[in-house]
């Protein structure tokens, strides 16, 4: 924001004797310790997350296993091959996700023009509406909850380490069959 003064030094009641309170004034004036704030939030905020790996680094367990040492991505283990068909529960969790997401950012812009419906006299009538609109996420929640589109159980935890033990098993194999034919 520009703050206009006039030459005599006078705004608002307020005296501008200091001929360095004028510049700040000029349009175009760069004063640097002005970002000072700025790069302190940087610095320390850059500095935390440094802080947080290297306590995770040094505090954290080393245990190296088999599963842990595993990419893991979206939920599903990468064992197999890279043409394997995906679930349909994995395109069923996502476009879940999308609709309750973008019927969620509905609730900002309501929010925002609340008080001027109810400034208005239609506040009760939008408050109703909003009501019917979140009980209608929820029943569809509930509705996607009975159906089972969450449970993923361990079943496909059990198989996926499976088949990774039998991929590692056959890569063995195959080890072994060049070193012999060698």
């Amino acid at each position: 924001m520009i703050l206009k003064v006039s030459r005599d030094g006078f705004r608002g009641g307020y005296s501008v004797t200091d001929e360095n309170r004028w510049e700040a004034c000029v349009p175009g004036h760069f004063e640097l310790s002005d970002y000072f704030p700025i790069l302190l939030m940087l610095v320390f905020s850059a500095g935390f997350a440094v802080t947080q790996v290297l306590m995770s680094q040094f505090v954290g367990q080393q245990k190296r296993t088999r599963t842990k040492l595993m990419p893991y991505e979206c939920g599903k283990d990468p064992v197999g091959s890279a043409r394997e068909r995906f679930s349909v529960k994995f395109y069923l969790i996502a476009m879940i996700f999308i609709l309750f997401d973008i019927e969620v950012i509905f609730l900002i812009p309501w929010a925002v023009v609340f008080r001027s419906f109810s400034i208005a006299g239609a506040g009760s009538l939008v408050y109703v509406e909003r009501m019917l609109f979140i009980v209608f996420l929820l029943v569809g929640y509930v509705y996607v909850v009975r159906k089972g589109a969450f449970d993923w159980g361990d079943r496909a935890r059990i198989e996926a380490e499976a088949e990774g033990r039998a991929l590692e098993d056959a890569r063995q194999h195959s080890l072994t069959e060049t070193r012999r034919a060698a």
